[in-house]
């Protein structure tokens, strides 16, 4: 289940970086940027399907590994507010575009200017693109050490059944000693009635053959 929340987190991070190129291509667009705000838009309610379903994934998993990926969640929810901002800044400026087109033709706009901020906008594109990766790094790492972890519960889990089956064999040998002590406890009163009954036997048969004997010698 690790390996298809990084493969929804792969794709998020690489949708998120596609998104960051098209806002800042599309905040210097003077043509058709209604069309790249409509695409920019329809790739935000991809990426959100896609947090989503990580959400999802994320919640199924063990305590402390939905813990870590929740927390990145989060990351890449603000990332993606922060890209909803953006479109919605070029909407606003889009719409004063008659405004600034006059400014440009009159010369009050400075190129430099917005080159520098160009500039800043890639800068900050490529970062969060740094720290997409970087997530992506920390999410194989946990994934490597929950598979240890559940290797080594999985370990104990047969140690234990081990143990349990050990038990219940020694149990039954248990039994069967205690029902072989009762059969020789009964075995021996048995005998010892019979030595009873046998003594019994003896001191009548003997005063009687006695008691013929002497009645052989008159």
């Amino acid at each position: 289940m690790s390996e298809v929340f990084e493969g929804y987190e792969r794709q998020c991070c690489e949708l998120s970086a596609n998104l960051s190129r098209k806002c800042i291509a599309a905040s210097v667009l003077d043509g058709e940027k209604e069309a790249k705000i409509l695409e920019i838009k329809a790739g935000v309610d991809e990426a959100e399907t896609l947090i989503r379903k990580m959400d999802l994934e994320a919640r199924s998993l063990l305590p402390n590994v939905k813990a870590a990926l929740l927390a990145k969640l989060r990351e890449y929810k603000s990332d993606l507010n922060n890209l909803k901002s953006e479109v919605k800044r070029i909407e606003s400026s889009n719409a004063s575009l008659a405004a600034r087109d006059a400014l440009l033709e009159s010369g009050m706009v400075d190129a430099l200017t917005a080159s520098a901020d160009q500039r800043g906008r890639l800068m900050m594109s490529t970062e969060r693109l740094n720290h997409s990766s970087d997530r992506v790094k920390d999410s194989r790492r946990t994934m490597l050490e929950t598979e240890l972890g559940v290797s080594i519960f999985q370990d104990l889990h047969q140690q234990r059944q081990c143990l349990l089956h050990a038990h219940t064999t020694l149990h039954g040998v248990d039994d069967n000693i205690r029902k072989s002590k009762k059969g020789l406890t009964n075995m021996s009163r048995r005998m010892s009635r019979n030595k009873w009954i046998i003594g019994t036997i003896i001191a009548v048969l003997v005063p009687c053959h006695h008691f013929d004997f002497v009645l052989q010698a008159f």
